[in-house]
């Protein structure tokens, strides 16, 4: 059956309106003041170059963050992170630590915070984005994606520390190197806590900066998969005996065209061949050819439908005597919300209307997976993404920034949803 055939999903109603929270004075002071320490802490981290395999820079970043959460009270722990021996790509390969922080309180419920500390960038593009500021945009490689993200939770922590705040069951932090390339090594840890938590916040950005753009927080995000694809033909000379071959380009170039259009718009399912390679001579006609395919969906049940069409499809080739080969690997599922993540969603519309501002809430995935997934998968209570300020440029080597209007609201939400969740005032 072709992804195709499938009914489209409902889209969730808009969630109701919810009511404005006093704003709490002392809070919002502090948390204008702690801007420009914020952007110190900002800057050195974005000085650190962390690509998801420099495990040199990952771990320098690691053991700042580590040194940060110490000195507030926290324990620490370093965990090793390693990919699956299965997964396609990366084969077992070792990946950045994760920096796991705990902090026992006196409250009702558990609270996580989690951000990803790992960029796409190579090392040495750092000197192309040097960390500045032009006037409300803080610039720098990874400071939208996700630096503000650990640079938030690392001021949260303090602010709570400050205040002597410990209103909460326990408090935990969880930052990972490995997010960029789908968590492999980090995602069954963050499930294993998702479902020990009360309430996970996710420090992924908060809204574009854009014109137009505003604050936002996320239910819902899309799953990922990877498709491999590896055809075996037969070598022969591409000049006097090209009907003696099989080639496997061509084989694989027809399976891929026919695959191009699997999905459905409407449920956010989609498959894009993004890497392909074949050959080695000019006058040889290929013998193996292989593709990777990215491939995206609403719900996690979505991506059995591509994955048998997927199936299917290969079974009628182009060139007979060719065997094709498919691997589909489940990288990140989707983030579905329930009735928790809802409940804190509304608690943070009511929390950021107090300082004036609107906060959306957006209930429908729009292509991109993150580690509130995974905390979601099991759930003990509510998951809520996008913590994180707004930004632009994300995976540009160029232009990519943050506001710094944003990171007072930003820094205040934040520390208001942790003191309201831990001492059990969100209900559910």
């Amino acid at each position: 059956m072709s992804p195709t055939a499938s009914t489209s999903a409902a889209t969730p109603a808009a969630s109701p309106a919810a009511a404005t929270l006093p704003v709490d004075a002392a809070l919002r002071t502090q948390t204008q003041a702690e801007v420009q320490p914020y952007l110190k802490t900002l800057e050195s981290l974005v000085n650190i170059e962390s690509g998801s395999r420099d495990l040199e820079g990952l771990k320098r970043l690691g053991d700042v963050v580590a040194e940060r959460l110490g000195k507030a009270g926290m324990q620490v722990e370093i965990k090793p992170a390693r990919a699956p021996d299965f997964h396609p790509q990366l084969k077992g390969a070792p990946l950045g630590s994760m920096v796991y922080a705990t902090k026992a309180g006196t409250g009702a419920k558990k609270v996580l915070l989690i951000a990803h500390m790992d960029t796409v960038y190579q090392r040495g593009m750092a000197a192309k984005q040097p960390f500045r500021i032009d006037g409300d945009r803080a610039y720098g490689l990874g400071i939208a994606d996700d630096k503000q993200g650990v640079a938030l939770i690392l001021h949260v922590v303090d602010l709570l520390a400050r205040n002597g705040f410990k209103d909460y069951a326990q408090l935990g932090v969880l930052i990972n190197g490995d997010e960029e390339v789908g968590s492999p090594g980090s995602g069954p840890f963050i499930t294993q806590l998702g479902s020990e938590y009360d309430a996970v916040l996710s420090f992924e950005g908060g809204g574009s900066a854009a014109a137009g753009g505003g604050d936002m927080v996320r239910l819902a995000t899309s799953s990922i998969a990877i498709v491999e694809m590896k055809v075996t033909g037969k070598a022969s000379h591409a000049g006097s005996a090209p009907q003696l071959g099989r080639n496997a380009l061509y084989e694989l170039s027809h399976q891929m065209l026919k695959s191009r259009q699997f999905g459905d718009p409407a449920k956010g399912l989609q498959i894009n061949w993004t890497v392909a390679n074949a050959g080695g001579s000019r006058n040889v006609i290929p013998a193996e050819a292989t593709a990777i395919a990215d491939v995206r969906s609403l719900t996690n049940e979505d991506l059995d439908l591509m994955e048998a069409a997927l199936k299917k499809s290969i079974e009628e080739k182009l060139i007979p005597d060719t065997r094709i080969e498919l691997g589909f690997y489940r990288s990140r599922p989707a983030f579905v919300s329930n009735a928790a993540s809802r409940a804190l969603a509304q608690h943070a519309v009511a929390l950021y209307g107090g300082l004036g501002v609107p906060l959306d809430i957006r209930e429908r995935a729009t292509g991109g997976g993150t580690d509130a997934a995974f905390a979601g998968l099991r759930p003990r209570g509510g998951v809520l993404e996008s913590f994180g300020l707004r930004g632009f440029g994300a995976h540009s080597n160029d232009d990519e920034y943050v506001l710094v209007s944003n990171m007072a609201p930003r820094l205040y939400l934040a520390t208001r949803m942790v003191m309201d969740s831990g001492s059990g005032k969100v209900r559910w």
